[in-house]
């Protein structure tokens, strides 16, 4: 893939889309278009969606599809940093709106991720593309540390970065949840796994 400089944060400009075609249709919705071409790859993985699932679960012609995204890579790109950047806007909305422990609530929301067994999508990329793939390695770093960035400063608002490695340990802890959620460990198991987890990080 490209150099990473070229990769966007979640709020930038797009990367790697072509100006849009004139055959693309006025109805057309790119936000909705990349979450349902996110969907796609969920289900099947980047290398197994071809531009045939793609184009038909978009609903574009070739012509729209290259005239607004470019290629299969950059639209892959663009769905992620779609995700996630939404996923960091519903983490944060979690840390405001947690009537007493932000912290454990934000762990709770990311250890259970709308995704279910599919797991959360991002953390598949690290997981599964991001060693050879420099591209979406800087976008699932740039994730993470992301979350640990909101983590810490529901743990000290007024010195976060003294936080940042127990937000790390939190996490952690809920990436490693995702693990055991997508490997089919019981819901009521995991459940115990964080209230032991939650318990030693924070003992007090």
């Amino acid at each position: 893939m490209s150099d990473t400089a070229d990769i966007q944060k979640p709020n930038g400009p797009r990367s790697g889309g072509r100006a849009p075609g004139p055959g693309r249709p006025r109805e057309f919705d790119e936000s909705k278009a990349l979450e349902t071409a996110l969907n796609v790859f969920w289900q099947k993985g980047f290398e197994a969606a071809s531009l045939d699932d793609l184009t038909k679960a978009m609903g574009l012609s070739r012509s729209s599809f290259y005239g607004t995204f470019g290629s299969k890579q950059a639209l892959f790109q663009r769905a992620l940093l779609q995700y996630s950047q939404k996923a960091l806007d519903n983490l944060q909305d979690v840390a405001d709106t947690a009537e007493s422990d932000p912290v454990g609530a934000m762990v709770e929301a990311l250890a259970d991720p709308k995704g279910g067994s599919r797991g959360c999508m991002l953390i598949n990329c690290v997981t599964e593309l991001a060693p050879h793939d420099q591209d979406v390695a800087t976008i699932g770093r740039r994730h993470l540390e992301s979350i640990e960035e909101i983590i810490a400063k529901a743990i000290d608002p007024d010195n976060p970065d003294t936080a940042r490695d127990q937000a790390s340990a939190y996490a952690s802890l809920a990436i490693g949840t995702l693990a055991l959620r997508k490997a089919g460990v019981p819901t009521e198991r995991i459940a115990k796994t964080l209230a032991q987890a939650k318990s030693v990080l924070s003992p007090d």
